[in-house]
């Protein structure tokens, strides 16, 4: 009877978590897709790019949601069992406190681990890849992101600005610049549009001037018509690995080299991203987020637990319930605010690292203190 009154619990805490975290997850999803409509919108990419893109960021919104979700889920539920008089029946059927909150911490165990998959991982290899679709495509829609009377510089070592552009395409005034430093190339035209041939971009350009500047050397030629070739131009998309990116094992070999540590066998050609001393830092930072930050699970559902240790008879019940709120959502707070404490020196790491496990401690002590002050006035 125990084990079915366990389950009932669990398994409707976990729907109702599951069907939360999808839901907000979702919504937040489609916003943050909204943004991302600048891939389209402002770089020309394709839709398909967009899509991949859009998709694979799913995984690090849910990752961000789960602890919140989490701990609301069991709040409400357990919440929910208590104004029900359902808590009732599993301490009419002998069932003791302290063996649902070790029934619960195991469970919290296995919650903990499937965040630790997710964040150490999941959402690095899906924001890798996420970013590499931006990494290998190629600006197809070039037309879409001019933007009269604005700068465009969507393309590598090229600027390019309109005073104006038709319903049908057709620009006016046009100014561009390709090159940077002191070799650099500009062309004025008064009119143009961009056409395609074969799979090659071409502005063409009517009545205008290009001024090419090399070595302080300047020359200048006027035209009637000619085609800017804008097919060997790359775009300004970010072509390397940011640290968020890099694979969590990859991280903690490139924290063992700059420390001159030897517990690691590391292959001499081991290379990666980012993986200077000026980045050590937010190295740290990568792996506490992703491996220290899930362990405050388990101290989120032992604070929804202190739920059972007050009936709703007690007159100060409502208050008690948004104090708890209040303590966990203080929690979660903490979790993410350790994250910008972290620095090179390890001690000083330490002991924000021991911050979960000494909660979980801490927590787990008092409900052994709690029960055993019950048997004892008993």
């Amino acid at each position: 009877m125990k084990k079915i009154l366990y389950r009932k619990l669990l398994k409707d805490c976990l729907v109702f978590f599951i069907i939360t975290l999808f839901s907000t997850g979702v919504i937040i999803w489609v916003f943050q897709a909204v943004n991302f409509l600048d891939i389209i919108v402002e770089d020309g990419r394709n839709y398909l790019v967009y899509l991949n893109f859009s998709i694979l960021n799913f995984p690090k919104v849910l990752s961000k949601l789960l602890p919140f979700i989490l701990f609301i889920s069991f709040l409400y539920v357990i919440g929910k069992y208590e104004l029900n008089n359902e808590l009732i029946i599993f301490w009419n059927f002998g069932i003791n406190k302290i063996d649902l909150i070790n029934f619960f911490i195991k469970f919290s165990f296995l919650i903990m681990l499937l965040q630790l998959f997710l964040t150490a991982t999941v959402v690095p290899k899906s924001q890798d890849l996420a970013r590499s679709f931006l990494r290998t495509s190629s600006i197809d829609y070039l037309e879409n992101f001019i933007k009269p009377k604005v700068f465009n510089d969507a393309v590598k070592n090229l600027t390019i600005y309109s005073n104006s552009k038709d319903e049908f395409g057709n620009l006016r005034e046009i100014y561009l610049k390709k090159g940077s430093g002191g070799n650099f190339q500009i062309t004025f035209a008064k009119e143009g549009r961009f056409k395609e041939i074969g799979k090659k971009q071409f502005l063409e350009l009517k009545f205008g001037e290009t001024i090419s500047v090399i070595d302080d050397k300047i020359t200048n030629f006027k035209f009637k018509k000619t085609d800017f070739n804008l097919s060997n131009f790359e775009d300004n998309t970010t072509t390397y690995k940011k640290t968020q990116e890099v694979a969590t094992m990859d991280l903690v070999k490139c924290y063992h080299n700059l420390m001159g540590l030897n517990f690691l066998k590391i292959d001499q050609d081991f290379k990666v991203e980012n993986c200077e001393a000026d980045n050590i830092d937010n190295i740290l930072k990568e792996l506490y987020k992703r491996i220290i930050i899930p362990l405050y699970i388990p101290v989120l559902i032992l604070i929804s637990l202190l739920l059972i240790f007050k009936s709703k008879e007690n007159i100060n019940y409502p208050r008690y319930r948004i104090l708890i709120f209040l303590i966990g959502f203080s929690t979660i707070i903490l979790s993410e605010m350790t994250i910008r404490l972290i620095k090179e020196d390890f001690l000083e790491n330490l002991k924000f690292v021991l911050i979960p496990l000494v909660l979980i401690v801490s927590l787990y002590s008092n409900y052994l203190f709690r029960f055993k002050e019950i048997k004892a006035l008993k």
